[in-house]
């Protein structure tokens, strides 16, 4: 049975389908379930992850094989956390597999390149991390610290960070409102 059979053909149940369904779907070599999956993460992966590298390309690919060993491995996700933990999980080793340098590319790059290459996002966070917010930031307890890494450092939404963190979208926002008023008292 696929998802447009369970789902009764219309895009709006398939939709209405767990991220826990869609696998146990893919897992049954189901493909409408491995892209409805795929429509459901990929925006917030590749944005997530190009915060953390400008190299678009590689980006890319690492959501490819990120969906790709999804589709080879459906039963790397064991039941347990949220599904949207273990994709970012996958995502990010896919991605520092790409930036993992190899022996012999090392040697061709370094007459290629003059200085290495910073993203903006890695710029200002390095501006950031020794500056009195970087200080009043590194005294936040480390749940806190998950929030404000999620919701302002990464733009995830609300939903987006709760589904990653694995907490309801109701501790997300009091857990901001917390931080917010932590870094206030620590800067003034």
């Amino acid at each position: 049975m696929t998802v447009e059979d369970r789902a009764w053909g219309t895009q709006d149940d398939v939709g209405a389908l767990s991220d826990a369904d869609l696998l146990a779907a893919i897992r049954q070599a189901d493909r409408g379930a491995l892209h409805e999956l795929f429509t459901r993460h990929e925006p917030w992966l590749s944005t997530r992850l190009a915060r953390r590298c400008s190299d678009p390309t590689i980006v890319d690919t690492a959501i490819q094989e990120t969906f790709l060993a999804v589709w080879r491995k459906p039963n790397g996700w064991r039941g347990e956390g949220e599904i949207a933990a273990w994709l970012w999980g996958i995502a990010v080793r896919s991605m520092l597999n790409q930036l993992r340098p190899r022996a012999n590319v090392v040697d061709q790059l370094r007459g290629l390149r003059s200085a290495p290459m910073h993203s903006a996002e890695e710029e200002v966070l390095a501006r950031i991390e020794h500056s009195d917010v970087g200080l009043a930031f590194s005294r936040l307890s480390p749940d806190l610290q998950a929030v404000v890494q999620a919701t302002i450092l990464d733009g995830l939404s609300t939903r987006e960070a709760a589904s990653l963190l694995g907490i309801p979208s109701g501790t997300v926002k009091s857990r901001m409102s917390r931080a917010r008023t932590e870094l206030r008292e620590a800067l003034l």
